[in-house]
């Protein structure tokens, strides 16, 4: 391993000669044996351990793990799953910046769509060490191509940290030829009214690419060496939902109340396993030309929330809508403005999978109400966000 990749240490995925280690840990973990026993109760476990010993490099494990769980999953979670990368080059490496629905899934089902699309890669992903308290849960994402984002530091720390991020993500793209996945905001937007987090822009260039002189380079020439593709993800159903909503009233009822990391560990096994009917991704092109349009005088004050509300554009005119998301926005509205999008029988469907979703809910004062406004609230504003920007999109076509 060479020195350069070692200052990454702390948070890099695995490198191969890394992994004959990393997997007998995994193999002596109790919790990982419980959890393969769920996941694969008719295999034995050493036939397991066998298998994973003989993935030689994290893209062979994906191959031999990850993708055939996916595609169970899906057979049995799902009624389709796909990806439209047609406004991109399947030869090139991109940093895909989504928005976030699921804690796992969101990137996990990324990596077998490229596979699928003819990529000879997947993406090496970003996930906040949040959600890495057990040491063979930090284990298995980093073989799984992981690279991780260190919160709550203190601010000396974390500017540090951010920097490190930086710089590891222009290593990734520019020395290893990797992809990557990283969320447009930090944590999942429980409302679905995905904005990108100009932060994230922020600290992505705080570095630039390994041989450019940094101390020349704008802060737009830097993004603009991680190829940053805006990536929509539609689900017809978000199996949280319920979860999400009850979060809103904890937090609105109870001063301070704060998820758990059993909340999450809860969270990523309701996505992973829940019913999410249909499910879509969607490419919009690299912003590297977008980039290179802007005004060469652009404040840097400014510069990261221009960049971000094009990102924002791109996703929200690139959503795959389903009649879930319209009969929302209908029963929120109270009006039947967008009936032409459903029928009848979808819409009857729709409310009684809300309620089915709210019987789930069981907290303190449990208020109804509140609940299903915060749960059709989710559905809609992906509709309300598409809407809009056909909108400006028709206006200055006219314009």
């Amino acid at each position: 391993m060479n020195d350069e990749l070692r200052q990454f240490d702390s948070i890099r995925p695995f490198e191969p000669e890394e992994l004959p280690e990393v997997y007998e840990r995994l193999a002596a973990d109790k919790q990982f044996r419980a959890v393969i026993a769920y996941l694969y109760p008719q295999v034995p476990f050493e036939a397991i351990v066998m298998k994973m010993r003989g993935c030689k490099t994290n893209l062979e494990f994906q191959r031999t793990f990850c993708y055939t769980f996916l595609e169970e999953l899906l057979a049995k979670a799902s009624t389709g799953c796909n990806l439209d990368a047609s406004a991109i080059d399947t030869q090139r490496r991109y940093t895909f910046v989504s928005n976030h629905r699921d804690i796992v899934l969101d990137s996990a089902l990324l990596d077998k769509l490229l596979f699928d699309a003819g990529f000879t890669t997947t993406c090496e992903i970003a996930i906040g060490d949040n959600l890495l308290s057990l040491p063979w849960v930090k284990d298995l994402v980093r073989v799984n191509k992981s690279f991780i984002v260190e919160r709550s530091l203190q601010p000396r720390q974390m500017l540090m940290a951010s920097k490190r991020l930086s710089e590891y993500m222009h290593y990734a793209i520019a020395r290893k030829n990797e992809n990557i996945w990283i969320a447009q905001r930090e944590g999942r937007a429980k409302d679905s009214n995905d904005r990108t987090q100009p932060a994230i822009l922020k600290m992505m260039a705080m570095a630039a690419a390994h041989g450019s002189d940094d101390k020349v380079t704008t802060p737009v020439e830097r993004l603009a060496q991680l190829h940053i593709v805006p990536l929509a993800i539609s689900y017809e159903y978000d199996p949280c939902d319920f979860l999400k909503a009850a979060e809103f009233q904890l937090k609105r009822d109870i001063e301070g109340w704060k998820k758990s990391a059993q909340d999450d560990i809860v969270s990523m096994r309701t996505g992973i396993m829940g019913y999410k009917g249909q499910i879509h991704y969607q490419c919009a092109a690299c912003i590297d030309e977008y980039l290179g349009s802007l005004p060469a005088d652009i404040s840097k004050t400014e510069v990261f929330d221009v960049i971000a509300r094009h990102i924002d554009e791109e996703i929200h005119r690139n959503y795959r809508l389903f009649a879930s998301n319209y009969v929302a926005l209908d029963l929120l509205e109270g009006n039947n403005a967008h009936t032409a999008m459903y029928t009848p029988d979808e819409k009857t469907a729709f409310i009684q999978y809300i309620d089915g979703q709210l019987a789930k809910i069981d907290i303190p004062g449990k208020d109804e109400p509140f609940l299903r406004e915060r749960m059709l609230t989710m559905y809609a504003n992906p509709a309300r966000n598409h809407e809009s920007i056909k909108k400006q999109d028709a206006a200055s076509a006219n314009g």
